[in-house]
């Protein structure tokens, strides 16, 4: 104790460190990491760190080849879209010329008919008119017809007498 005494009486700088097994501290750090250092090469450790390495990269490029193949499914399915979206439009466009091509059809047939039915019922009214005239005229002739006998009847009772009957009688009877 008296080493002590005189340490710290002297004002020694220096302080004593701890010694295990005779070894100081920074001897036990090297051991350490010596010790380390052969379990990482005797348990292969960095052969493990590159093989998780190596399997994250083989990963990495299978994501990325499933990337490119993904890519190419799209952009063929873009165009295949694409082309069915431009077919679409053709056959829209078809479908619309025809449409009109039908109502010009349509309505071509439809003044068509209309002529006819106007020229139709044209002839059915001048039919009728031409009919109503007729009976127009029938009805007039027969009514000077029964005015022009009761005439003839009123002039031959007044005109004809019995020798008148009598001969124009005979002149019957001899035609027949």
């Amino acid at each position: 104790m008296a080493d002590i005494l005189t340490l710290l009486a002297s004002g020694a700088e220096g302080h004593a460190e701890p010694a295990v097994l005779g070894l100081d501290s920074y001897q036990w750090v090297a051991l350490a990491m010596t010790v380390l250092i052969a379990v990482f090469v005797w348990k292969k450790v960095p052969g493990i760190i590159t093989g998780g390495l190596d399997a994250k990269i083989a990963e990495i490029r299978t994501q990325l080849d499933e990337a490119k193949t993904l890519r190419a499914e799209a952009e063929a399915l873009r165009a295949e879209y694409s082309a069915k979206i431009a077919s679409a439009e053709k056959d829209a466009e078809a479908m619309l010329a025809g449409a009109r091509e039908e109502a010009e059809a349509i309505l071509a047939k439809a003044e068509a008919d209309s002529e006819v039915m106007v020229a139709r019922r044209q002839r059915m009214a001048e039919d009728k008119i031409a009919a109503a005239e007729r009976a127009a005229v029938a009805e007039v002739k027969a009514k000077a017809v029964t005015a022009a006998a009761a005439a003839s009847k009123v002039l031959i009772a007044k005109a004809h007498d019995k020798k008148a009957d009598k001969k124009l009688a005979d002149e019957v009877i001899s035609s027949l």
